[in-house]
């Protein structure tokens, strides 16, 4: 139990600097397209954790590798999406709709393996449902066509994060994984991907200001080198489940920083689907089997 803590705890964590990394990207996507701060983002990730625990990467086995190229891949979507995402929709609404991985997730393992949530985690999946569509609809519950686009992408991202949080689970439980290679050599993979895309559609250059800079270094080390090392570590511990519903903090920590840094103001009823979605993480992570047993 007490691992099963500190790994939510270690998630949380991961999941404000995410909320964080939002606001950035839309520092950084004023001066460099989006492949190139993407392709920037996670190799500079990948050599500051390859240079400082080179001791602990090396020797990798084939195994690892193997799905931190599956899991590369889906990190190459999650990010396309969120990108473009905040390029084509608010800050708010970006952070929300990426948040829907915590739907997709119960829903791909029982499709794929046939595995049924526990009761709880449909509980809060369900509630965190209803918190983001108060976040992210208009006042009539109809759908945002102005956004819809960027909307759309940002769904795409949480599809492609429910199946890279399954991947990372399946990874992690496997004794000849390593996770905490895996979580530097997937860094590596989507960095990869992402140079490949920026050489073909776009200019790739060096930012131009130091804001931007600052943006893209913190976007690096703390926001995905950091964060996807522990994450992997973490999830040994928890479950994929368990981990979705931790990163429906995600949009609650991006509406905040987007009030904040970026203006942003929100309704009492988006105020509202931020408050039933903090509810539900809590519901997760509760443990209702002693209070059941003291009834009985």
């Amino acid at each position: 139990m007490k691992k099963n803590l500190k790994a939510d705890l270690m998630l949380v964590i991961v999941t404000l600097g995410w909320g964080i990394s939002y606001y950035l990207m839309d520092i950084a996507l004023a001066d460099v397209d989006a492949f190139t701060l993407n392709a920037y983002r996670f190799l500079g990730a990948f050599f500051v954790a390859a240079l400082l625990t080179f001791g602990r990467i090396k020797g990798v086995n084939r195994q690892t590798l193997k799905y931190s190229a599956f899991v590369g891949i889906a990190l190459f979507f999650v990010y396309t999406g969120a990108t473009f995402g905040v390029k084509y929709t608010t800050l708010s609404n970006s952070g929300f709709l990426c948040a829907l991985s915590v739907i997709f997730v119960p829903i791909f393992e029982f499709l794929l393996f046939r595995k049924k949530p526990e009761k709880k985690i449909v509980f809060a999946v369900i509630v965190s449902l209803i918190g983001i569509m108060l976040l992210t609809l208009e006042d009539d519950f109809s759908i945002n066509t102005e956004n819809l686009k960027g909307d759309l992408l940002c769904v795409m991202c949480a599809v492609a994060y429910a199946l890279d949080l399954i991947i990372t689970d399946k990874a992690v439980s496997k004794p000849e994984v390593n996770a905490y290679q895996l979580g530097v050599f997937q860094l590596g993979a989507t960095g990869v991907l992402m140079l490949i895309m920026a050489v073909i559609f776009e200019e790739p250059h060096l930012p131009g200001t130091a804001a931007v800079w600052q943006s893209i270094i913190f976007l690096s080390i703390f926001c995905t080198g950091i964060a996807f090392i522990v994450q992997a570590v973490a999830q040994q511990y928890t479950t994929a489940s368990h981990v979705g519903i931790i990163f429906t903090l995600e949009p609650v920590f991006a509406g905040i920083v987007a009030f904040l840094m970026a203006g942003e103001v929100l309704t009492a009823r988006e105020y509202f689907g931020a408050f039933i979605m903090i509810g539900a993480l809590f519901i997760a992570e509760i443990d209702f089997k002693p209070i059941r047993s003291k009834k009985n």
